[in-house]
């Protein structure tokens, strides 16, 4: 038997165009999907790592930092527009590109996943592995629960940091240095 075949798949412009009704909202593969409300944890994660980043950023006019509201579409034929936690997209890609009003075509620099309650570790996998592919340098997945930070780049190991051990933006986010226990302060 073969596989029940998708129809009325969306694109990019179509969630663009979605009505305004309080929801967030990802595209996946052509697949509209909900994005519930953060947690309270969450958010203060998700703000808390946001912010030293952007005071880094702008301090040393690297790029800019972007918000959970901000959308990359990754991948096209069907679409896939994700919305990290955090993203940071450097000077010479805004360069390449320029400020756009839309989604940003493609992955940022950097992406920030912070790992809600209701989050499968397949959901998470599936996301890191589809910035990777789309181009992101570096993706961190925060772990509030276990106070850990997951980098992860593309052909390399998983780096697991927790308590002391330091975050570090590499050549990605230069001169980025944040206590991991700092983000869970």
């Amino acid at each position: 038997m073969s596989p029940a075949v998708q129809h009325n798949l969306l694109t990019a412009d179509d969630l663009d165009k979605q009505p305004d009704d309080g929801t967030r909202y990802e595209l996946v593969k052509g697949v509209l999907q909900k994005m519930p409300p953060a947690g309270f944890e969450h958010g203060i994660c998700a703000a808390e790592i946001g912010s030293k980043l952007n005071v880094h950023v702008k301090t040393h006019k690297l790029g800019y930092v972007c918000g959970a509201e901000t959308g990359f579409k990754i991948d096209q034929n069907p679409d896939t527009v994700r919305a990290p936690d955090a993203a940071f997209v450097s000077q010479s890609s805004i360069e390449r590109q320029g400020i756009v009003r839309g989604y940003w075509e493609g992955a940022p620099d950097l992406a920030v996943e912070v790992i809600s309650p209701n989050d499968t570790y397949a959901e998470v996998a599936e996301k890191v592995d589809e910035w990777l592919t789309a181009g992101c340098a570096m993706v961190w997945v925060i772990n509030p629960r276990r106070e850990t930070v997951e980098v992860y780049r593309a052909n390399e190991d998983l780096v697991l940091l927790h308590g002391n051990d330091t975050l570090e933006g590499g050549d990605v986010v230069k001169g980025f240095q944040c206590r991991v226990q700092d983000i869970f302060a």
